[in-house]
């Protein structure tokens, strides 16, 4: 269909809008050399850059591709994940389980991925121990923990080894039901004293804490001016569809929280990019044709990742997007039907309905950062404690009973007094 456009009204538009030379671009113009001399904090997906003003060079710090430990800790964090994936592939593919209920005629891609699943959790259960958080991973912020840590890894190598090796003798143990009252949620089972639930929390507890440590002690050696400051959280913050408001984006409220409630609100802006096509011209639809299966692909997979959250948390609040018109409902509420619309409040670290909650809501809502569900919490406790890690209670991991590993006494006490040497 044709466009008919006013001449007068489209030069009305171009006038304050459109061009170097409108009123908007002079007003934006002038702005920028009024504040010229503030300081300007650019944050992106691996780097936090501050310009200090008035032509002063910028200082770097680079957070995310150096962060210690957090392929590590994600590959643990990613087994339920994994686990709900392998059930939803073996529900849509039933007649390639190889227990003779099938035709025969599937194609059995669950059972080659469980099983290439368990040969990687077995190799990094050998490769896991106390000294491999201590001395080659060493990030600052675990240290005092390094032992807890491995004890966490290997408590879930285990308990994934069991259920992959059961699901692969017995198929139709692998569904979603059996791998939330057998692996995720809490229970009675001597072998499975702490549930994978606290696992994904204490390891999403600890890059952000971890993340949170160097950021504050970065900004708080810039001496920043907050109350002047000039923040934009640019680019791709997690997934495409994650991290596009403040309330979604974990490095946001860290930047926040830094700031010791200094930073106004309104000085930080999001500046997300996704892939876009330009506006075609002469109707000429190439461009937005190539970009189709780009936009499917993105669609479907963010789904998908969205409709394992029902699956892997029946019985905690579903995420909604609420009314538009009206403020969000964030009080976790119990009983069927209840929902949530932004990310609850944590009372205390025991608060496990809420932070199971914001598992399930960090993986439904597609705004949010998987690793956002504990990082403002994080985040906030370092800040009320000093900004001393060992100060805090990092939630599925302190106080919980993990079983010891298989490691010797000769070791422990090998790898103590290896540490009150290096002390001494």
């Amino acid at each position: 269909m044709a466009v008919h456009e006013s001449p007068e009204l489209i030069d009305l538009f171009t006038t304050y809008t459109a061009g170097p030379d409108s009123i908007g671009a002079h007003l934006r113009e002038a702005a920028t050399r009024a504040a010229d001399g503030d300081p300007l904090l650019v944050v992106t997906g691996a780097d936090m850059a501050l310009y200090p003003g008035d032509g002063r060079p910028p200082t770097v710090l680079g957070f995310r591709l150096s962060t210690r430990g957090f392929k590590e800790l994600a590959a643990v964090s990613h087994l339920g994940p994994a686990l709900a994936s392998l059930a939803s592939l073996r529900e849509q593919d039933p007649g390639a389980d190889g227990d003779g209920d099938g035709d025969g005629t599937g194609t059995a891609v669950w059972r080659a991925d469980a099983e290439r699943l368990l040969s990687e959790v077995r190799r990094s259960r050998a490769a896991n121990s106390p000294r491999l958080w201590r001395d080659v991973i060493a990030a600052p912020a675990y240290a005092g923990r390094e032992r807890a840590i491995a004890a966490m890894v290997d408590h879930s190598c285990a308990m994934t080894e069991r259920f992959l090796l059961r699901s692969l003798d017995e198929p139709s143990y692998l569904n979603h039901r059996t791998l939330r009252e057998c692996y995720l949620e809490d229970g009675d089972d001597p072998e499975r004293p702490v549930s994978f639930n606290r696992v994904m929390v204490a390891t999403f507890f600890l890059v952000g804490m971890d993340t949170a440590h160097r950021l504050i002690s970065w900004c708080d050696s810039q001496a920043i001016d907050w109350s002047r400051t000039m923040v934009v959280i640019a680019g791709q913050q997690g997934r495409p569809t994650a991290g596009v408001t403040w309330r979604t984006s974990s490095v946001a409220a860290i930047v926040l929280a830094a700031s010791r409630g200094e930073l106004p609100l309104d000085r930080l802006y999001m500046a997300p990019h996704a892939p876009v096509f330009r506006t075609p011209v002469d109707g000429d639809l190439g461009e937005v044709a190539a970009l189709e299966p780009v936009m499917r692909a993105l669609w479907s997979g963010t789904r998908a990742t969205v409709e394992l959250g029902a699956s892997m948390f029946d019985g905690y609040p579903a995420f909604s997007p609420g009314d538009r018109d009206a403020p969000g409902d964030t009080l976790v509420r119990h009983g069927a039907g209840a929902t949530l619309t932004e990310m609850p409040a944590i009372r205390s670290p025991d608060d496990w309905f809420t932070l199971v909650s914001r598992l399930r809501l960090v993986m439904e809502d597609p705004r949010q950062l998987l690793s956002g569900a504990v990082s403002d919490y994080a985040a906030q406790q370092l800040v009320a404690h000093a900004n001393d890690p060992l100060a805090i209670t990092v939630p599925g991991l302190d106080g919980e009973p993990y079983p010891e590993p298989p490691y010797s006494r000769a070791e422990f006490e090998n790898e103590q007094h290896a540490t009150t040497g290096a002390e001494s």
